[in-house]
Parts: structure tokens; C-alpha cells; sequence
């Protein structure tokens, strides 16, 4: 194959069927394969197809994480639908002769740029700087999951209960339960797989996504929230772990007065921002790598992104305290700047 990402060179498959023929005749009988992941559903999810595609191919399928998992929806999966699973930490890449990258790209990641990967399976817009032996991205995708179950289904595979629910749970995560991108793809995988599926178990999962002790987070978020124009900031301070950021962001993003919705918090060292819109003619992704991609990694969805800024890269302004009005201030000049980029095109129009 030789698939150069870089460069634009990568085959054009006419069909799912053609993918998986290309993508299996990657690996070997002998090969041992590390699927690396920032564990979230939709990545646990496909990494767990693809551990079920491989493993009667290869000697050998690892899936490890290089997150911390201590968001409950998330342990709760792993625990309910028995995922195996390892920390980057436990294993030595040089065990390995194929890595596999699911649901993010090299570049979303310090961990991940360090890493030839032979494959890389994603959903997110597409970035440059980097190759593959097989790529296969699709920004038009609301999951990852709807990928990997159409490999499954291009195999003749039939998905477990636990694999089936996974990827349900993979695809509803991310789509917001389908009020937000999705294709007729996600649809058809939903469908498709809704019948392998226990409802009782992805109940049990969803239901629960805060702890009693994180409660005092979401009252420091209401405390500290300001608005601006139609945009609602808060910044809770250091937090324990950033995905009670991404469970405040989700809840106050229902607010009805809210486009925009920016909540922050200091975790190890970081500025973590989770940015939420509605998508209609605002681009979260977008925003947060413009914003904010000169400082640390940002990026994301039309609807929803984040930012990880290094607390020394905001060396420059560090007299001023990290509080809400600290996080407003960052984003002033970019909405300034979208502002006076709008004014110049309706005036040449």
C-alpha cells in the first residue's frame, strides 16, 4: 500500500469491502498489534471491534490507553463489557510490530506524535503532518464505532453482545444521541446493531456520570459563570480530573441563552477548555485551533472541542489570576478578530 498521508497520495476504495481487503493485508499471522487510544466510548468501542477483526488474524491484539479513565460512564464500560485493557505505561512499543491508531491522529496528541503508526482509523477532520501504511478517515462519520461496524459487517462478523453495546454507546456518545453531526451511515450502524445489543447494560452505563464528591464542581461552575453576548464562561479551578469539565460543559450547554459555552480548569499543570455550540454556523473545532492551538493542542468537532494549554505557556499572563474573567480575556481577540473578518466580507460583498 504505502499510503503516504502527507501528501494526499492515499487509494481511493470504491467500496467498504475493498478497505477491508487492503487493511487486513497489512498484517501477518506473527504480527503482534498495539491499538493505542485516548479512552473515551467511541475509542474504546473501536478498539474493541478491531481487537475482534484482528484476532483470529494476528498473534497478538493490546489495547492500550494513555488517559487517565476516571469518568464513571467510561469505567463502567470498561468493568460491564469486560474491555481489555492497559496503560501505554505497561508496555514497551518495541514488543510490537504493528501500532494501530483508533479515533484520534497523531497530531491530537503529544503521545500520539511520537508514534509511527502503521494504521490510523479516524472520524475527526482530517490534520496534516503526518503517515500511515493505511488511513482511513471520514469527518462525514459521527463515530468512529459506525467505521469499525462496517468493517465487521464487510467481514461477516457478528458483534457480541458486549462489542454490539459498545459500539452503540460509541456511536450515541458522539453523535449526542443523534441531535448533533451524524451521517445516515451512524443510523444504519445504530440499527443494525441495536438488535445485538442489551439495553439494560447501556442504561446502566449512561445513567451515571458524576459522583457525589464532584457535585461541589457544577456549584463553583454557577458561582464563578458570566456571560458575554450570547457566550457563557466559568472556570472552576483545579479539578480532580478534566472530564467533570466535559459533564459541567454538557449540562450547561442547555441553557437556552447560551451559542457558546466555554467551562475551564487547571489539571496537572494544564488550562483544560471544553468549548460546546450548537454547530449552526459556528465551528467549535475550528475555534478552538485558532484560538488557541499556538499555545497547546486544541481542536475538535463543529459542535464540541477542547483545548489543553501548558500553565507555562501562559507565561505572559501570569500577573493576572486564572479565573473567568482570565478565560473571557483569552478569547476576546479571537471573537474581535471574527468580528472585523466578518465586517471586511460584508463589506466587499
Amino acid at each position: 500500500m504505502g499510503s503516504n498521508h502527507s501528501n494526499g497520495r492515499r487509494p481511493r476504495f470504491r467500496s467498504n469491502r475493498e478497505r477491508l481487503k487492503a487493511l487486513l493485508s497489512l498484517f501477518s499471522r506473527e504480527d503482534r498489534v498495539l491499538i493505542l487510544i485516548w479512552a473515551d466510548p467511541d475509542a474504546l468501542a473501536s478498539a474493541l471491534a478491531l481487537r475482534r477483526l484482528l484476532a483470529q488474524r494476528v498473534s497478538q491484539v493490546v489495547i492500550a490507553h494513555i488517559n487517565e479513565i476516571r469518568r464513571i460512564n467510561n469505567q463502567l464500560m470498561i468493568k460491564l463489557l469486560r474491555i481489555p485493557l492497559v496503560k501505554k505505561s505497561q508496555v514497551s512499543l518495541d514488543d510490537f510490530t504493528k501500532k494501530v491508531l483508533v479515533d484520534a491522529q497523531p497530531t491530537h496528541n503529544a503521545t500520539f506524535k511520537e508514534i509511527r503508526f502503521d494504521v490510523v482509523i479516524d472520524h475527526h477532520p482530517e490534520t496534516d503532518g503526518w503517515e500511515a501504511d493505511f488511513v482511513d478517515i471520514r469527518p462525514e462519520y459521527g463515530a468512529t464505532s459506525t467505521i469499525l461496524s462496517e468493517y465487521l459487517r464487510s467481514a461477516g462478523i457478528r458483534p457480541s453482545v458486549a462489542l454490539a453495546t459498545a459500539l452503540v454507546y460509541g456511536i450515541k456518545t458522539d453523535t449526542d444521541n443523534f441531535e448533533k453531526h451524524c451521517s445516515l451511515q451512524d443510523v444504519i450502524c445504530f440499527h443494525h446493531l441495536f438488535k445485538h445489543m442489551n439495553r439494560h447494560l447501556l442504561h446502566k452505563i449512561e445513567s451515571a456520570d458524576i459522583r457525589r464528591s464532584e457535585l461541589k464542581y457544577m456549584k463553583l461552575a454557577l458561582e464563578n459563570m458570566k456571560f458575554r453576548k450570547q457566550r457563557l464562561f466559568t472556570h472552576v479551578g483545579r479539578v480532580p480530573n478534566p472530564d467533570i469539565l466535559v459533564v459541567i460543559a454538557d449540562f450547561l450547554n442547555h441553557v437556552q441563552e447560551a451559542g457558546w459555552v466555554f467551562v475551564s480548569g487547571e489539571y496537572r499543570q494544564k488550562l483544560v477548555i471544553i468549548i460546546r455550540c450548537d454547530g449552526y454556523r459556528k465551528d467549535a473545532g475550528r475555534l478552538a485551533s485558532r484560538a488557541f492551538g499556538h499555545l497547546g493542542f486544541a481542536g475538535g468537532h463543529r459542535e464540541k472541542a477542547r483545548a489543553e494549554i501548558p500553565l507555562s505557556n501562559l507565561n505572559g499572563n501570569r500577573n493576572q489570576p486564572i479565573d473567568t474573567l482570565f478565560i473571557i480575556r483569552l478569547l476576546k481577540k479571537y471573537f474581535r478578530d471574527l468580528r472585523e473578518a466578518r465586517r471586511v466580507r460584508h463589506a466587499s460583498l
